[in-house]
Order: C-alpha cells, then sequence, then structure tokens
C-alpha cells in the first residue's frame, strides 16, 4: 500500500441523508484501510453526527440561518471557510467534498491559495429554481480537480452537463448492521410508531419532490382497497433545502384521501439504532423516486429482507437486477399500486426476501473506499513534491 494519507472529508450536515451516510460509511472503509479520515460538517446544534463511527468526524461551528436555501449555502459555506482558514484544521493530503455547500468553500479556499486542490462527489445535480444557486451549484462542481460519482448515470451526465470525467465509486451496505435476524427491538419499535396487523408500507426520505412521495401516497390509496388495514410510514426527512411548497401539496393529498389518521405515519428522522428494525418491520419498501445518484435505501432494505418496489430508470437498472426486484413507472401510481400488490403476495414476497440479502452482498464499502485510492494519490502528490 501507498503511504497512509491524511483526508479530509467533507459533508453537508450532520443528519441522516444519503450523502452523509456515504461520507460515514467512506470514513470508516478507509481508516481500516490504514489511512486518516476525518468527516467534517457544519454543526449548529453541536450535537455531533446521527451516528457514532470508527472514523474521526469534526463539528464545524455554524452560524444561524433562514429559510432561504441561497443565503444558507453562503453561511454554511462561509462557515467552513472560517474553519479551514486557520492553518492547524488545513493539515490534510486531500479534502474531498460531498455537496455543493462543502464544494463552494473549497473552490474559495482553492481560489485564495490555502489548498492547492481538492476533489468532489457529485451524487446528484439538482433542478433549483434560483439561478443564484444553479450558479453556487455549478461552480461546486466545475471548480474540483476530480470527480467521483455513485453511477454510470451521474458518471454519463456530468459528461453530458459539464464535460468532466469522472470516477464510479458506487456504495456499499453495511451487511452486519442490515440483515433479516430480529434484534429484539421490534415490538417495542411497533407499539412506538402504531403499527397494527399491516401489511406495512415503507417510504425512505421524507416527503420531497425527488422521493416522489405524494404519488406514492396517491398508490397507497389505491392499495387500500385491497388492504383495508394497510399502513404507510414515511421515515426520515431532515433536509437542507425548503420542500414546504411540496409537503403543503402532500398533506392536501392526504387530507383529500379520507384515510384514517392511522394509516399514513410520518416519524421524521429515525435514529440510526432503529432503521434496520424499521426495515424488517415493513412488508415492502416503496422507493419509486424521480430521481437519485445510487438509491442506497433500497439496498439496505435489501439487506435486510425486505422486498422493495423502485423505479424502472437508472441508476437502479444499474445495480438492482430484474429478478431482485418488482419495478414500477415512478410517474404513474397505478403502476406503483400494483407494484406494491404484486410485492406484498406472499410467494413472491419470500422469494424476495430470499434474494435480497445476496443482493445487497454485492456491495463493499472497502470496495467503494479503494475505488478513491488512485485520485487521492494523485491529489496528495504534487503537495510533497
Amino acid at each position: 500500500m501507498s503511504r497512509p494519507l491524511r483526508i479530509a472529508i467533507l459533508a453537508h450536515s450532520t443528519n441522516p441523508r444519503g450523502g452523509v451516510v456515504h461520507a460515514l460509511e467512506l470514513g470508516d472503509a478507509l481508516t481500516r484501510l490504514g489511512h486518516e479520515a476525518v468527516v467534517h460538517a457544519p454543526d449548529p446544534k453541536g450535537a455531533g453526527f446521527f451516528r457514532p463511527s470508527l472514523c474521526a468526524t469534526l463539528s464545524v461551528p455554524a452560524s444561524p440561518v433562514g429559510a432561504d436555501v441561497t443565503e444558507m449555502v453562503r453561511i454554511r459555506a462561509g462557515d467552513y471557510i472560517r474553519h479551514f482558514e486557520q492553518p492547524a484544521n488545513r493539515d490534510f493530503d486531500v479534502f474531498h467534498a460531498q455537496d455543493g455547500i462543502s464544494g463552494n468553500a473549497l473552490a474559495t479556499l482553492k481560489q485564495r491559495g490555502l489548498i492547492p486542490r481538492f476533489t468532489r462527489t457529485v451524487h446528484h445535480v439538482d433542478a433549483f429554481r434560483d439561478p443564484e444557486l444553479l450558479i453556487l451549484q455549478r461552480r461546486a462542481i466545475v471548480e474540483a480537480d476530480r470527480h467521483f460519482v455513485v453511477s454510470r448515470l451521474w458518471q454519463d451526465l456530468l459528461a453530458e452537463m459539464f464535460a468532466l470525467e469522472a470516477t464510479i465509486v458506487g456504495n456499499g451496505v453495511d451487511t452486519a448492521r442490515f440483515s433479516p435476524a430480529p434484534d429484539g427491538r421490534e415490538e417495542a419499535l411497533k407499539a412506538r410508531l402504531g403499527l397494527g396487523d399491516g401489511p406495512v408500507v415503507l417510504s425512505v426520505g421524507g416527503v420531497e419532490e425527488r422521493k416522489n412521495t405524494t404519488r406514492i401516497l396517491e398508490a397507497f390509496i389505491q392499495l387500500r382497497a385491497l388492504h383495508p388495514k394497510a399502513q404507510l410510514v414515511i421515515a426520515g426527512g431532515a433536509s437542507v433545502l425548503d420542500h414546504h411548497l411540496y409537503r403543503q401539496a402532500f398533506a392536501a393529498t392526504l387530507a383529500a384521501s379520507g384515510l384514517p389518521a392511522d394509516a399514513v405515519i410520518r416519524t421524521g428522522a429515525v435514529p440510526q439504532d432503529d432503521m434496520p428494525t424499521l426495515y424488517r418491520l415493513a412488508d415492502v419498501l416503496a422507493f419509486a423516486s424521480v430521481k437519485e445518484g445510487f438509491g442506497l435505501v433500497a439496498l439496505e432494505a435489501m439487506a435486510s429482507g425486505t422486498p422493495v418496489v423502485v423505479s424502472r430508470i437508472a441508476p437502479f437498472t444499474e445495480h438492482i437486477g430484474e429478478d431482485e426486484a418488482v419495478w414500477c413507472d415512478p410517474l404513474n401510481p397505478a403502476t406503483i399500486a400494483n407494484a406494491l400488490a404484486v410485492a406484498l403476495t406472499p410467494e413472491l414476497r419470500e422469494r424476495l426476501a430470499e434474494i435480497g440479502p445476496r443482493t445487497a452482498a454485492r456491495h463493499d464499502w472497502a470496495a467503494t473506499a479503494r475505488r478513491h485510492l488512485a485520485v487521492y494519490q494523485s491529489l496528495a502528490e504534487p503537495a510533497h513534491a
């Protein structure tokens, strides 16, 4: 192995979002490989990251922010800049941004000559309405010296949108944490959430347009005709972006549905220790997203033995086999409802529960970490020439 590297990995938040999960798992895997990874994030509450980690973590002091997303990006990037302006905080061989906030901060630090180069993982590109926010998003991508993506879809889109080459690193699944084996927490969590006889349909990611939550709700309303006791659990939702208009539309659809109060359960952010248990309590995962970088949630559910309904779009089609999930058209609630009904048939549910852990086992965090190393070495060498 080449010499151990000291790597600063920068995330946008300490909350359990996909990019933050990726950052922590990458940091842990790099640590196991003998490198020194430190995952950073702005932490306005000083509460630390949502889960313990093997790698070191650092909470960056963060200023108060309001509801304006563009202003929030500038303020959070400024928090990072102030932190790394201190020479002692820049003692790293590699600086690696996982998002637009930290990407803009590193672009400014590079512009000022405080760091020589940086790399960026582009998990996905958002279609912001604010032109200024689009400019900031583009800057956070194109100013990076090297790029990573987690799927071929985004490798192709970065080439098309920005004429950039990117290394595909993929994602992994911790199959020790996410498994079909009960851990004794099931009954307590079931009671706490108010789950009945089911079936339980799980949606992860909160109420967001990208997660397609309103169409999932519409599909669930149709599913209740077949399964009158079905419940929809919507987990997660901690986000730095403003989703209030979409959430208002979701609330209006729910209010007009006539569903009883216990039919749809919104949990908010779920403690990390509860997520494997929640997957096991679910009879099916509804993951009909319209845009994903990779869709790690689908593999976590599969590792837990939970059948998965996914959108027949990339990147899902890249790493999930035709017979490993039930596929749907994410723009058509009726096909989502049909897919959920099919996934709940006893024979198919049993088969998918058996296939899922084998599918998840193909995705290993150590392999993901190793795919970063050649780029890391290329970034580190000039600083020590």
